[in-house]
């Protein structure tokens, strides 16, 4: 049952069975289980006692505070059972530190038993760690450009708005292209302005200047507004100003003080969106066999100029130049033939996947909220079943809005998963309860107490159904919800949480025990294999709790 409260309450639980003949364990997989353990709605958290105080400080002003959910399942696993927390938020799963979880990712990385990090994060953690340096894409960029004619252009989003770049990731970049020995680098710095205030162009084009200064390398060449440079929506005449003055005749007029030339479109109502292109070196157009090299991260605004100069510009212009060779930051689109620096990550060798490629059938039900979850997202982003893979999906009541019902589907999905146990037919089985999630996301308090109490229930009729049927079952949680009801004010909450989530484990024989208290939500499925006596695939970064 997976939880997604405050040391979790959400969805998802995973069931298995084992034979003392059979290496190969059956497992299934139930998951919802919320419960509420000092006070709250639902859900559990490991010292986060003032957040839960503060619920029951504000449950009891509402008249909620004696009807906290009953959940004596997932509190009789607390205290006798092999309990951890998982880190469900942020880095965890992919996302910037701090930033909720939600189901999504969360399946991703639960079935994947590892994290595929935004590109805003993969990027991050590559400066932050210092192997961006070791890129080989960049290293294939740089070399190319020293073969060459010396010439490495970099073009992208001047901000530190976080939206479609940062410059921080620029600064990077420039430093890397010296180390390397590339022997003149230019920046075509598109402007922002609506990501960051209107007029803060200016400052950002002093920050870059102070950095070049201190490499002693590089050159600001260009700076135009977004409006032109990051169109996306074909008006073309726009992308071809831009591309008009970054691939511009050689010596060109070039303004002594861009700074200046910027404050100067202040004064005239151009903001830094609209700022019309200004030509800061002479010598810094992008040529015939230069190399180029996007660095804003977020694909959508920087297609069409990465068309316009990677592949043939679609309106007229006397500035195409011949032999550049563009880089794209990240996959801008699957179609373009240019390398990325950071291409996608394909997610190989997932639990599911594993477990199919050896031969095993497994069984994924659901109702339909979340029914993509436990297969597309559950299964690595993949859409296609797999081989021996049995999916099952329950109709979701036809409720407007799910406190109307707020026991949703729960009972339907535990009973097809007691089916399954107890058919002995599979080796790993698994599930989704919506309950705690969906009802949580209501913001109603009463409701999503019986949202929990009843996710609950559904999960200790699955255990009794693995303990009849000696079958393992692991409970877990992809993001946190229920566990916070109302603000201190007593403000209603509808939104996730970033509290760690619940893992537990129940062996039937008794013997094993997790040999830690604390992980993430990628270490569930290299712990299901290494219980189910299967080897970790070595995609799977997460590590085994037994």
């Amino acid at each position: 049952a997976y939880s997604e409260r405050q040391a979790g309450r959400g969805d998802g639980a995973f069931g298995r069975a084992r034979s003392s003949a059979d290496l190969h364990r059956r497992m299934g997989t139930a998951r919802g289980g919320v419960r509420q353990r000092r006070g709250g709605a639902c859900g559990w958290n490991e010292g986060k006692e003032k957040a839960v105080e503060a619920v029951e400080k504000t449950a009891d002003q509402k008249g909620g505070g004696g009807q906290h959910a009953e959940t004596p399942v997932m509190d009789g696993f607390e205290k006798h059972g092999n309990w951890a927390v998982l880190d469900a938020s942020g880095i965890a799963v992919g996302l910037p530190e701090g930033v909720m979880g939600n189901s999504e990712v969360g399946h991703l990385t639960i079935g994947a038993g590892q994290v595929q990090y935004q590109d805003l994060v993969r990027v991050n953690l590559a400066v932050k760690q210092g192997t961006i340096k070791d890129n080989k894409i960049l290293q294939k960029a740089f070399k190319r450009a020293k073969d060459g004619n010396g010439r490495l252009h970099y073009i992208g989003l001047l901000s530190d708005g976080g939206v479609h770049s940062h410059q921080k990731h620029l600064y990077k970049l420039i430093e890397i292209a010296k180390e390397a020995g590339v022997p003149k680098t230019y920046i075509h710095a598109i402007m922002d302005g609506r990501d960051t205030p209107p007029r803060s162009g200016s400052k950002y084009a002093q920050m870059l200047l102070d950095e070049l200064k201190k490499m002693e390398y590089g050159a600001l060449a260009t700076v135009v507004g977004r409006y032109y440079a990051m169109d996306r929506d074909k008006r073309w005449e726009r992308v071809k100003v831009a591309f008009d003055t970054i691939c511009r005749d050689k010596g060109a007029e070039a303004t002594d003080s861009p700074v200046d030339a910027i404050e100067e479109r202040y004064k005239e109502n151009q903001t830094d969106e609209f700022l019309q292109p200004i030509v800061c070196h002479s010598d810094g157009q992008v040529g015939d066999g230069d190399t180029v090299i996007f660095f804003n991260y977020r694909a959508d605004r920087m297609r069409e100029i990465n068309e316009a100069m990677g592949l043939e510009p679609p309106f007229e212009t006397d500035c195409q130049r011949k032999d550049v060779e563009v880089y794209m930051f990240t996959q801008y689109k699957s179609q373009f033939p240019m390398d990325a620096v950071f291409p996608p990550q394909e997610m190989k060798n997932t639990l599911s996947e594993w477990i199919s490629k050896e031969g095993l059938k497994q069984f994924h039900v659901a109702e339909t909220e979340k029914y993509a979850h436990v297969t597309f997202f559950f299964n690595g982003g993949k859409e296609d079943q797999l081989e021996n893979e049995e999916r099952c999906m329950v109709p979701s009541p036809k409720v407007p809005t799910y406190d109307l019902e707020p026991e949703m589907s729960a009972q339907g999905v535990a009973d097809e998963m007691c089916k399954a146990i107890e058919s002995g037919e599979y080796k790993f089985i698994m599930c989704n309860f919506a309950p705690p999630d969906m009802v949580g996301h209501t913001g109603m308090f009463e409701k999503a107490i019986i949202a929990c109490a009843k996710t609950d229930q559904c999960i200790g009729q699955i255990a009794e159904a693995c303990k009849k049927n000696n079958t393992a079952l692991f409970i877990t949680s992809d993001h946190g919800n229920a566990e916070v009801m109302y603000t201190p004010e007593g403000k209603p909450v509808t939104s996730h949480t970033t509290f760690p989530v619940p893992f537990v484990m129940m062996d039937p024989e008794g013997k094993l025990e997790f040999k830690r208290k604390e992980g993430e939500v990628a270490d569930v499925a290299p712990t299901i294999l290494k219980y189910m006596g299967l080897d970790i695939p070595p995609e799977m970064t997460g590590k085994s709790f037994i």
